[in-house]
């Protein structure tokens, strides 16, 4: 299962997300989602779990948690909308 996380601290690592996570089951991938021109943090990240009970288990306990102060937005990931392309058809 694909897992959102959002309103992480801006310091917050790839590391720090599976840590966090790895408390309520197996992590498969944690990543910190990265701004392409500025190379900093753009406060969400995705962990993916391939247990879907584990996965459950953990929005749960941390939908609603801090880290370094901020409140976490945790739920199940929401398919990637397409995206109309610009330029040539």
């Amino acid at each position: 299962m694909n897992i959102y996380v959002g309103n992480l601290p801006y310091s917050a690592t790839d590391g720090d997300l599976q840590e966090l996570f790895s408390a309520h089951g197996t992590v498969d991938k944690a990543s910190v989602i990265m701004d392409r021109e500025t190379g900093r943090s753009k406060g969400f990240g995705f962990v993916e779990m391939g247990d879907n009970g584990e996965a459950q288990n953990a929005i749960k306990a941390l939908d609603g948690s801090s880290l370094n102060n901020r409140n976490l937005k945790v739920n199940e990931a929401r398919p990637r909308e397409s995206k109309p392309k610009h330029g040539r058809y």
